[in-house]
Order: C-alpha cells, then sequence, then structure tokens
C-alpha cells in the first residue's frame, strides 16, 4: 500500500508541473496538498505496519525530488519563487542523488535511510510550496521571506549531513572491503 501511495505521487508530478505552468493555482494547490498528506500517510504505514523495503524507501526518495524539484523549478522560472531558493532545493537534491549514484556503482545496494533532519527539510518545502500556492489562490500574506530562508538552512543543513554520514559510511565500506 505505501508503494502504491509513492507511485501515486510520482503520477502526480505531471499534472502538478501543467497546472503550475498554466498558473491554475486552485488546482495545483489541490494536488500538491493530496501529494503531502500522502507522503505522510505513506510513510504512517510503512512504519505502522511494517511494510516498510528497499523498495518502498527509493520510491518514497524518488517522488520526493521528483514532485519538489518540479515544483520548484516551474515556481521560480515563473518568478512566483526565487530562484536562488529553487537552486538550492535542487543543487541539494543533485547532490544526494549523485552521491547515491556513485554509492550504488562503486560499493553497491544503497538503503535510502532518511534522517529526521532530511525529514523536516522535506516538510519544510512541502509547507513553504503550500502557502506559497495558498498565498497565489487568495492569501497573499502567506507569503514568508522567513519560511524560505528556513527551507534553504534546511536544504544546506540536511545536504551537508547526508554527505558527512555517506562519506563516513562509504569511507569505511571501502575500508573494510580492502581488509
Amino acid at each position: 500500500m505505501p508503494n502504491a501511495i509513492s507511485v501515486l505521487r510520482v503520477v502526480l508530478v505531471a499534472p502538478i508541473g501543467w497546472l503550475l505552468w498554466h498558473a491554475a493555482w486552485p488546482s495545483a494547490l489541490g494536488l500538491v496538498a493530496v501529494a503531502g498528506v500522502s507522503d505522510g500517510l505513506d510513510g504512517f504505514l510503512a512504519r505502522h505496519y511494517g511494510w516498510q523495503s528497499r523498495l518502498g524507501g527509493m520510491l518514497d526518495a524518488i517522488a520526493d525530488k521528483l514532485l519538489l524539484v518540479c515544483c520548484f523549478v516551474i515556481l521560480a522560472w515563473l518568478g512566483e519563487i526565487s530562484l536562488w531558493l529553487a537552486a538550492v532545493v535542487c543543487g541539494r537534491d543533485l547532490i544526494i542523488a549523485c552521491g547515491a549514484l556513485g554509492w550504488r556503482l562503486l560499493i553497491g545496494p544503497i538503503e535510502p535511510r532518511p534522517s529526521l533532519l532530511s525529514k523536516a527539510c522535506t516538510l519544510a518545502q512541502i509547507v513553504y510550496l503550500l502557502a506559497v500556492l495558498l498565498a497565489l489562490v487568495r492569501w497573499p500574506m502567506l507569503r514568508s521571506a522567513t519560511l524560505g530562508w528556513v527551507v534553504a538552512a534546511l536544504c544546506v543543513a540536511s545536504g551537508l549531513d547526508y554527505v558527512l554520514r555517506w562519506s563516513g559510511r562509504a569511507w569505511r565500506a571501502w575500508h573494510s572491503a580492502r581488509l
């Protein structure tokens, strides 16, 4: 069930992107809200019922990255969010994806293990997108530069956390393989 929810989030990326591109803010808001709630739901179901799997972890990460990068890139292109913020969000995800690919090629299968900091970063990004879309729909007072800075800080912190933690694991795996 959680895997099906993650696949649904991947499928939602195209219509959300189309709606954003065409400034259909209310519909985009609804689908981003569905995607955000479903992100929490699949994680809850996986943990609560012991339905966690390597595939599920990878699908969840892919769904998050596709959705968030799509939304941030399109909204930045349209001038609705800062280009620098979209670059920070996309840069973090690019570093994580390159690290995962490097791990897979050099060490072996990867077991996704998002940290609490990474989960907080994803949540902050979803809340930020919802606030931006709510501002575009009806409540312009919800635009918050502070929330954008929180997203940027969490992206930088969680990106560094990933680099440091996974570099250490790679170093240990590489050295244990040589012994």
